[in-house]
């Protein structure tokens, strides 16, 4: 499109008349007269608020990757850091390495230097350590045992901080037989509080998953409403949840969004009463309806790849399911 303004000189508007068609053929008919003054006020206008409608939808379409170290129990750190940075990863999620599965003590963060080291080996490749899984379990009674636990915990807090990792995951776990499920909610969202307040200083938020006999969305709606602190949060299992409770992704997530800070990713098919795990949207998991509930309400924290190799040696190798996680992700959006 071109224009003849007062003064005789045409200017081709062809960029913008493909992208506002309408706004400038309605200046057109209305005026005959159209000045070089006109237009510059209609583009200024017109261009100051249309892109952001395209520039959000942009920003959704890359959601943040990472992968647990659950899929990758005979790498080193070094490797583990070159395959999410070959492989498009935003983040590495460190459950073990190398075996070694209570980090503190494992020669990559057994020192300040080692600490510093690897994280600067991430963060080089622009990577972030989101995540540190601890073993910690919050249901036991027993004074001996959950010191113990909450210890660990505690010792996770501490690396986090060191590695700038945001999260520590800890477990409920269990609802054993022999207490009172009160007393055993009470006991997990007390350890929660306590491990809130430990980090309360720090960049560290504790996350509960949604693991083990926890997973209904009733008891760890429950549990964490007796947990409410600015340090404590929920990883959403997405697959480990379902397989259990059968429970609506939309039904759960619209009970527990407010405390949903990471999310756990794979899928799986049901046979004989047992879990035989497949590559993400080849299972029976209902991805596509929890990834759209977050998508649609605008979640930013990172899509987890968790595929448990270190539980089930006998399903793919993390060269394999590794480098094809980002494309599967594609589906979602």
């Amino acid at each position: 499109m071109s224009v003849t303004t007062k003064k005789g000189n045409k200017l081709a508007f062809h960029a913008i008349d493909n992208i506002f068609p309408d706004i400038f053929l309605n200046l057109m008919n209305r005026s005959s007269s159209f000045t070089r003054r006109d237009f510059l006020a209609a583009a200024s206008a017109s261009l100051a608020l249309p892109l952001v409608q395209p520039l959000n939808a942009l920003a959704k379409a890359k959601p943040l990757l990472s992968f647990s170290t659950l899929a990758c129990p005979k790498w080193d750190w070094a490797t583990i850091v070159k395959y999410a940075s070959d492989n498009g990863y935003h983040g590495i999620e460190i459950r073990g390495v190398l075996d070694c599965m209570d980090l503190p003590k494992c020669n990559d963060f057994g020192s300040p230097q080692n600490i510093a080291q690897s994280r600067k080996l991430a963060e080089d490749k622009g990577l972030r350590i989101v995540d540190l899984g601890s073993s910690a379990a919050l249901h036991m009674a027993d004074p001996a045992e959950r010191k113990k636990n909450l210890d660990e915990a505690k010792r996770f807090i501490d690396l986090a901080q060191q590695l700038n990792c945001p999260y520590v995951r800890v477990f409920p776990n269990d609802l054993p037989k022999d207490q009172e499920v009160d007393k055993t909610v009470e006991l997990i969202s007390t350890g929660l509080l306590e491990l809130g307040e430990y980090a309360k200083n720090t960049s560290v938020t504790v996350l509960l998953e949604s693991h083990g006999d926890v997973t209904k969305k009733d008891i760890l709606a429950n549990v964490m409403g007796k947990a409410e602190h600015k340090h404590v949060g929920l990883i959403w299992d997405i697959f480990n949840m379902w397989s259990v409770t059968k429970e609506p992704p939309k039904e759960v997530y619209a009970q527990l969004k407010q405390y949903i800070r990471h999310t756990h990713i794979k899928d799986g098919i049901l046979e004989g009463g047992k879990i035989r795990y497949v590559a993400v949207g080849k299972g029976e998991g209902p991805l596509q309806e929890a990834i759209s509930v977050l998508v649609k309400d605008n979640y930013k924290g990172y899509y987890s790849f968790e595929w448990e190799k270190k539980w089930h040696p006998e399903i793919e190798d993390p060269e394999i399911v590794i480098p094809a996680y980002p494309k599967l992700m594609q589906q979602y959006f």
